[in-house]
């Protein structure tokens, strides 16, 4: 041989093609699509099991504001009975003093919630806030506008819990 010849680089075989113990790998093809079977597959059996996390996260936060609401929803009664027993009395011993404390702690909890009363007196009529038990007629007062509350609503965020009942003018 001659120097030429030893420095010619001998032809590359393709790189598809590997050899096994010194011959050709024939079904190498055959193994490479079913290996990229098997790699698309666990791809969106991942994406899958991913997607389900995402969704029951999303769902245990519903479900653990859904609780919240309904606890809250059965203590609105008990602050509404309160607020009605101090509005009714002008007596200011320290009894009245101390229950004005507790439905103020209970206002601040309530709030702390994200419960809010939805306004009524003054306020336009909006039958996504407020449900009207009746109406009078009023000088003075714009049509469609409350002018009576009969029981307070309340909204958490934007969700309505409970539809003030109201009077409206004609």
């Amino acid at each position: 041989m001659t120097d030429d010849q030893n420095n010619i680089a001998p032809a590359a075989e393709p790189k598809e093609e590997k050899k096994f113990f010194g011959k050709p790998c024939k079904k190498c093809a055959d193994l490479k699509n079913e290996c990229e079977q098997y790699k698309t597959g666990w791809q969106r059996a991942l994406a899958d099991y991913q997607n389900l996390q995402k969704e029951m996260s999303a769902r245990r936060a519903e479900w653990a504001e859904m609780s919240e609401q309904q606890i809250l929803e059965e203590f609105i009664p008990v602050y509404e009975h309160l607020k009605m027993a101090v509005q009714g009395t002008d007596d200011n011993s320290s009894w009245l003093e101390g229950v004005k404390h507790v439905l103020k702690q209970f206002a601040d909890i309530l709030k702390n919630h994200g419960v809010e009363e939805i306004k009524t007196v003054g306020e336009k009529f909006n039958p996504e806030l407020h449900e009207a038990v009746g109406y009078e007629p009023m000088e003075g007062v714009g049509e469609d506008e409350i002018i009576k509350e009969i029981s307070s609503g309340f909204k958490m965020g934007e969700r309505v819990i409970r539809a003030a009942k109201v009077i409206v003018t004609k």
